[in-house]
């Protein structure tokens, strides 16, 4: 690993930063459909409100600002000169339903936080600093997700404008009323020549830092899913009446292909997750064999060459299962998502950047998808996890102590001040 370059003391209060981002951060939650249960969605009074809210953190912090064509939150500081080239900061402010007020928000606030660390203390940079506020990464209201980011990223799907929410409103319908132009959307997009990189901070979503007793961690992968939905259909029956060794139930059949699947994830030595996370049995009653069964699996890895080799291996040890149980079997892909490397260039100035502020440099993947998985396609992409209580989100027990927010921003305000654009000679 290269030597870290020398930086300014990112602020003289030690616990300024962590303090700033809390703060805001219970603000930003006190914006919700309902006091009781936290739900900010794309596209309705809420999401305005937050809107309006962080673009005024963005100009106090010394930014100019704006909300683009698909409602996405844009904030850019100068840097020692108008029109440098940019690196790019950012995640999501919309959330999930009965949501944690942490996951998307903390790298939002805690971007805005270091670049008002900066502009305090006068500094600009030889390249300039954007953060993005993606509207949408969650898909609650459309059931589509990355809109933000995809339309940033120049990959947006205009067909999914037509899609409705459960009170029948079309995309397009919603963003007319939100006061934007869908058929101007493409002017969010941002090329690749205009950005030296895209990093985002987000919660770990996950267990793995507090088992390490570490309050952050360097992102090696965002890793790639594989959805499948099984149906297994045998014969109904009387559950006084059919002998044990004559019956084809299957939910039995359904059960032992659940066991597999946990058996084969637990074996696998690369990081390989698999679950069942929907299980329905047919007819449904209590002194009837179920004839049949429906349900999911989501199998994912940091590395889609291994998840795809695994799922085919999943797939042949249930067809086996429903072979020897003479059960129909059907096997549907619902959903494949690749999986994204984070650019080692960016994981070693983080990793650089960890080491710095003191800590042990501990690297491990995303299973959760993030608005980096769409930013790839437009920049080489980073990221940072912050250690987050029991590893437990998209929930209202979501929680990140104040320390850790503080150190999540001392971290990514080091990495900036001596980030060093891809190619260029470490001074």
């Amino acid at each position: 690993m290269s030597e870290t370059r020398p930086s300014s003391n990112p602020s003289s209060n030690p616990s300024s930063l962590g303090d700033e981002i809390v703060a805001r951060i219970d603000q930003l939650a006190a914006i919700s459909e309902t006091p009781e249960h936290l739900a900010r969605v794309f596209l309705t009074d809420e999401h305005r409100r937050a809107a309006d809210l962080i673009l005024s953190w963005m100009r106090e912090a010394g930014m100019s600002a704006h909300l683009d064509a698909i409602g996405n939150v844009c904030g850019r500081y100068e840097g020692e000169r108008p029109g440098l080239l940019a690196l790019m900061l950012g995640s999501h402010y919309d959330t999930v339903r009965d949501a944690g007020r942490w996951d998307g928000p903390l790298g939002v606030i805690t971007a805005i936080a270091c670049v008002a660390d900066l502009n305090r203390r006068g500094k600009r940079l030889p390249f300039a600093i954007e953060i993005v506020g993606f509207a949408d990464e969650e898909g609650v209201r459309f059931a589509s997700t990355l809109l933000g980011s995809r339309a940033v990223a120049g990959t947006f799907d205009e067909s999914v404008l037509n899609t409705r929410d459960r009170a029948g409103t079309s995309m397009r319908d919603a963003l007319i009323a939100f006061g934007l132009d869908p058929d101007h959307i493409g002017k969010a997009a941002r090329a690749r020549r205009e950005l030296l990189g895209y990093v985002e901070l987000h919660i770990e979503q996950g267990p793995v830092l507090e088992q390490q007793a570490l309050p952050v961690g360097v992102v090696t992968a965002i890793s790639g899913a594989t959805r499948l939905a099984a149906n297994l259909t045998g014969v109904a029956g009387h559950a006084g009446t059919v002998p044990m060794k004559l019956r084809r139930d299957a939910l039995t059949g359904a059960a032992e292909c659940i066991v597999a699947i946990e058996q084969f994830c637990n074996s696998d030595e690369a990081g390989l997750v698999g679950t069942v996370g929907y299980i329905s049995a047919m007819p449904g009653a209590t002194n009837v064999i179920p004839g049949k069964v429906s349900f999911t699996m989501d199998i994912r890895s940091q590395s889609d060459m291994h998840r795809k080799r695994a799922v085919a291996d999943i797939v042949r040890q249930i067809e086996a299962i429903a072979k020897r149980r003479d059960l129909a079997l059907q096997i549907d892909v619902t959903h494949e998502n690749r999986s994204v490397p984070c650019a080692p260039w960016l994981k070693a100035q983080i990793a650089e950047a960890v080491a710095s502020e003191g800590h042990a440099v501990f690297e491990l993947p995303s299973g959760a998808g993030h608005d980096g998985m769409a930013m790839v396609d437009v920049a080489d992409i980073g990221m940072i996890f912050v250690r987050c209580r029991g590893g437990i989100s998209h929930n209202p027990a979501e929680h990140v102590e104040l320390a850790d927010a503080d150190t999540g921003a001392r971290v990514l305000l080091r990495f900036i001040e001596n980030f060093r654009p891809h190619g260029a000679v470490n001074s």
